[in-house]
């Protein structure tokens, strides 16, 4: 505006920078206008307000006057791209008539000059493009939410899915199970009323449940199959492990260097432990074994001990923490998993899905002691049976 004001349109050779000096109360108004801008953002309307009443102050007290048609040229572009099309064609036509009305009636020229022709010009583009801003905008925006809205229907639909296979998938499980084992257990029934006096009957009782049992099997080896990938390692196909391999895992530590120490009941020995028991105490172990040895100091000795006493299973695994920092490379072994272990996690989920307890801590004068009890008793191993 400041550098339109010096600026004498009405020369007989066009425009010409510095034909004219504007006078202090335009200086002033152009001040003004320009700083009322700063808020145009904040209140679109009261700011159009504003300029549009300098711009019609400058017309009248000042000739010629000064383009402070500009700020109100761009307060009404805020207005456009900031409200609905309806209020900005409304404000836009009124504030175009009254300005370029004003600028003829007290124009010195004619009153289609090019100056009052600019006003109507400006302001009516000024409306246009604010409108096809704000139109950009909503565009914009409604792709974006459109895109946003379309990736959270797909996530939940995915989710859906596997959430329906995961319930067939035990839909044909349970369906499987249920009927060959029920299978299963009725000919095992005639089998054992007819053995001694129908021993062809009883054989082919026998042969029944052979064939249920292998369907069974195959069925679930299918079913199950469905949920294996491309890629995936093949299946092991050794049996679950249990104390009855304890030996040979713990040679493998005493091999690495670890010296370690085992006792185990009588009970124990003689009666076993039910399968899911068996199995959590032989990976309890391992896993404690595993945290002493990477854990523990240089030197370190473990104990581990089973004991089987009424309805429970005491597995412990003990170290002494080694030298005495009682520290590796890997820091000391408190029980924490702030570095990322997850060994204690997966030990007390284990247990806990048994029913039992699991409590693994530092022990007074150093090192490290882990304990699970877990439940034995006739009822849990019945239930497994069956």
């Amino acid at each position: 505006m400041l550098f339109g004001s010096f600026t004498d349109h009405s020369g007989p050779d066009g425009p010409a920078f510095g034909a004219r000096t504007p006078d202090p109360v335009s200086v002033l108004l152009m001040v003004l206008g320009g700083a009322v801008l700063v808020f145009r953002r904040r209140a679109p309307m009261p700011v159009l307000l504003c300029t549009t009443g300098l711009t019609l102050l400058d017309l009248l007290v000042a000739q010629p006057p000064a383009p402070l048609v500009v700020s109100a040229v761009i307060a009404l572009y805020t207005v456009g791209s900031r409200t609905d099309r309806p209020t900005t064609w409304r404000v836009g036509v009124a504030t175009m008539t009254v300005l370029t009305g004003v600028a003829m009636i007290l124009s010195p020229g004619p009153w289609y000059a090019q100056e009052n022709l600019s006003i109507f010009a400006w302001t009516g583009m000024a409306g246009a493009a604010g409108d096809a801003v704000r139109s950009r905008r909503a565009f914009v925006g409604a792709i974006r939410e459109r895109a946003e809205r379309a990736e959270r229907t797909r996530e939940e639909e995915a989710r859906r899915r596997v959430a329906e296979e995961r319930l067939r998938i035990a839909r044909d499980l349970h369906d499987v199970v249920a009927h060959h084992i029920a299978l299963v257990n009725v000919q095992a029934g005639v089998a054992s009323h007819v053995m001694d006096r129908r021993p062809d009957q009883a054989k082919e009782a026998l042969a029944h449940v052979r064939e249920a049992s292998r369907s069974a099997l195959s069925e679930l080896r299918a079913t199950v199959g469905l949920l294996r990938q491309s890629g995936d390692p093949a299946a092991p196909t050794e049996p679950a492990p249990g104390l009855a391999h304890l030996d040979r895992l713990l040679d493998t530590f005493r091999n690495a260097g670890l010296s370690v120490e085992f006792a185990m009941n009588g009970r124990a020995q003689s009666r076993g432990l039910p399968a899911a028991a068996d199995l959590a105490a032989y990976r309890i172990i391992q896993e404690a074994l595993t945290n002493v040895r990477k854990h523990a100091g240089p030197g370190a000795k473990a104990e581990v001990s089973v004991v089987h006493l009424g309805a429970t299973a005491e597995i412990t695994v003990l170290d002494d923490g080694g030298d005495e920092t009682g520290a590796t490379a890997a820091g000391p072994y408190t029980g924490d998993t702030d570095g990322g272990g997850h060994g204690l996690i997966g030990m007390r989920e284990r247990v806990t899905a048994l029913g039992g307890t699991l409590t693994a801590g530092p022990r007074y004068g150093g090192g490290f002691r882990t304990q699970a009890i877990l439940p034995v008793d006739d009822r849990t191993r019945q239930g497994e049976n069956t």
